[in-house]
């Protein structure tokens, strides 16, 4: 029996829509202020993608420059994962035509619909293929346009999402990237109806009632899934650092789903992890689904070292949820 091949994410790449929402335009919109949402969530503003911008755009931009980063073409791609919950369209996949825009002629394409959860599973599955020999250079790619899925009247939604895509390059590599050393994935559908789009599908087809019911837009039942998020992250850390003998002390950075403020410091601290050492951006994009970890993997680079080691951690509709070990 051979060892298995080290597997590492060898480049990565973000791009965030230009256009800025902040706190103050929001307080004109919709009947909330600055206060309450900085103090409930953390957040101070979030990018919006403009008329005519789509998934497989920002999917694409995200994918170009992981690949330049890398230091390879888009012909050498031979697996192109899309994570998303906003497809261009309910078919054909996402990642088919963001594969067209890269020109990863050589790549099977398919999406990954985990929500906020996507890139931890798009990592895990990434891997698990590069061991089994079936390929060996994956561009994984978490994108989502959220804003177009929000009910712009429910202050305790809209507040909280934003648009933008990541993406990471996984290769099987001895000895350049980040190492991905262990990942974990798991779900529950029993309590799907706490996070969901209830129309659309094949349950509720749009029509006239769908419409005026607003179920077009996203629901979800903020208390409920609090305390369901906080415990399933803290125990799918704790899962993934024992089966590693790691303690969160050996732990440089959390990188967590960027949900809101109270989760990630709740979850830091059933782990048992300073919030010091917890990775955020949502003060400035609020939640990507899972563009929100593909896009932290990319900004959290420059801030280690060789050999740090990183944990990750997200929760989502399904509902799902995952965590991970690097080592950089």
């Amino acid at each position: 029996m051979t060892d298995q091949p080290r597997v590492a994410i060898t480049g990565s790449g973000s791009f965030l829509p230009d256009q800025v929402l902040t706190n103050a335009d929001l307080e004109k919109m919709v009947d909330t202020t600055d206060e309450w949402i900085v103090t409930r969530t953390g957040i101070r503003e979030r990018r919006i993608a403009s008329n005519g911008m789509v998934t497989s755009d920002l999917a694409a931009a995200a994918g170009r420059r992981a690949l330049e980063s890398a230091g390879i073409e888009a012909g050498d791609v031979d697996l192109l994962l899309v994570a998303t919950i906003t497809p261009d369209r309910p078919f054909p996949a996402t990642a088919c035509i963001v594969q067209e825009k890269l020109g990863c002629r050589r790549a099977a394409a398919l999406d990954i619909g985990a929500a906020c959860s996507g890139h931890i599973y798009g990592l895990q599955v990434a891997r698990a293929l590069i061991v089994a020999g079936e390929h060996r250079t994956v561009l994984l790619i978490s994108a989502d346009i959220l804003s177009r899925i929000l009910d712009w009247e429910d202050r305790s939604t809209c507040v909280l999402l934003g648009d933008g895509a990541g993406a990471s390059v996984v290769q099987a590599d001895p000895e350049r990237g980040h190492e991905i050393v262990d990942t974990y994935i798991a779900s529950d559908g029993s309590a799907a109806d706490i996070l969901q789009l209830p129309a659309g599908g094949s349950e509720i087809p749009p029509s006239h009632e769908s419409i005026e019911q607003r179920l077009h837009y996203m629901k979800m039942e903020g208390n409920k899934l609090f305390k369901i998020a906080t415990r399933r992250m803290a125990e799918a850390l704790t899962l993934i650092s024992e089966r590693n003998g790691v303690t969160p002390d050996g732990i440089v950075r959390l990188v967590p789903h960027q949900a809101n403020i109270r989760i990630l410091e709740t979850t830091a601290r059933l782990w048992g992890i300073p919030v010091e050492r917890v990775f955020l951006n949502l003060q400035r994009y609020g939640n990507m689904s899972a563009a929100s970890i593909a896009v932290a993997l990319d900004e959290v680079d420059g801030e280690l070292n060789s050999g740090d080691l990183v944990a990750l951690v997200a929760f989502g509709s399904g509902l799902t949820w995952g965590s991970g070990i690097l080592r950089w």
